[in-house]
């Protein structure tokens, strides 16, 4: 029974917050797509960074992957953005594998494995920006053609937010499914030790590049809907090394290797930082970025499993049970 209850609650929390964009101006509802965007990528990258604890510092490369694929199908052959996401997927199955075993067959872990994470993806930015059949340094603009569902245009926000609120509620499940799954077991014992996993008979390689494949492809998808939403993409846009830090930046205040804590990151961090970019973005810009550097420092040093590994554990200490959390420790220097 409990084991239904638990892909039971996101569900109906995720369908109550279907009702919230019919109360709310445009502008708030905006924001909530903002919020579901972030949340989900977090939620994407944890299953690497927060369940098998190799922390990624380049997941912009399987955003930009995704986002590139379906926008430049669409524009050059007219392939609508819901088959183009799937295409952008498989490109991102393939880069999260050649990424995977390159780097951990060789043995690469902690700061090294996301310094070459974070190199691979400036190495796209790159590229692409002299690719002239990708726009070149200019990028992509998505043809806007009205309400197009078969495009994946609206005129309107709510479609948008209903469509990401969805793909969320997939990538919670999915979190949710690995918290009971012996895959999932897999990669909390990599993470834990990866040592005694692979005495205790784990294909850890294999585990550690399967969670990165899985990882890239929710991410890719992801990065389709973005190009969708924002009707442009360009290399630094979705490549860039702030993309991948926003991603990562979530998970971790939120609460690394929980269901909930990339969501709860967002819930709270995405509104105060639109606020700070709109009140103080002309007078100080980057103000958004220095709340995140702060926020990230004050977590690091009093709530080091995060948001939702605070009240679990402060849950545990008034009920007096055992902590269930299997959030992941805080990445040394908030890098590796």
């Amino acid at each position: 029974m409990r084991r239904y209850r638990e892909f039971l609650i996101p569900v109906v929390v995720f369908g109550l917050a279907g009702f919230l964009p019919l109360f709310l101006k445009t502008y708030y509802v905006h924001i909530g797509i903002l919020i579901l965007i972030w949340a989900y990528l977090a939620t994407s990258w944890n299953i690497l960074g927060g369940y098998a604890g190799q922390h990624s510092l380049g997941h912009g490369l399987y955003m930009g992957i995704g986002a590139y694929a379906s926008t430049y199908l669409a524009l050059n052959f007219g392939l609508t953005p819901w088959v183009g996401m799937f295409v952008g997927m498989a490109f991102a199955a393939a880069a999260g594998w050649f990424v995977g075993y390159a780097t951990f067959r060789y043995g690469l872990k902690g700061a090294y494995f996301a310094l070459v994470t974070i190199a691979l993806a400036e190495a796209a930015v790159y590229v692409v920006s002299n690719w002239k059949a990708m726009g070149g340094a200019a990028g992509l603009e998505v043809k806007y053609l009205g309400t197009n569902p078969f495009m994946m245009q609206f005129d309107g926000k709510l479609p948008y937010f209903y469509i990401i609120l969805v793909m969320t509620l997939l990538a919670v499940l999915t979190a949710q499914w690995l918290n009971r799954r012996r895959f999932g077991y897999r990669l909390i014992a990599v993470r834990e030790n990866e040592e005694a996993a692979e005495a205790m008979g784990v294909n850890t390689l294999g585990t550690k590049i399967n969670a990165n494949v899985l990882s890239a492809v929710m991410t890719a998808a992801g990065g389709t809907f973005f190009a969708q939403y924002f009707t442009y993409v360009g290399p630094r846009v979705v490549f860039g090394e702030m993309v991948s830090v926003q991603i990562l930046l979530f998970a971790i205040i939120g609460g690394l290797g929980t269901v909930w804590g990339p969501l709860v990151g967002a819930v709270i961090l995405v509104p105060v930082a639109e606020i700070a970019r709109a009140e103080l973005g002309t007078q100080f810009q980057g103000a958004h970025l220095l709340l995140y550097g702060g926020v990230l420092v004050f977590t690091m040093l009093f709530m080091p499993k995060g948001i939702v590994g605070l009240v679990k554990s402060v849950r545990s200490r008034i009920w007096k049970t055992p902590d269930d959390s299997v959030s992941a420790p805080a990445p040394e220097g908030g890098a590796s």
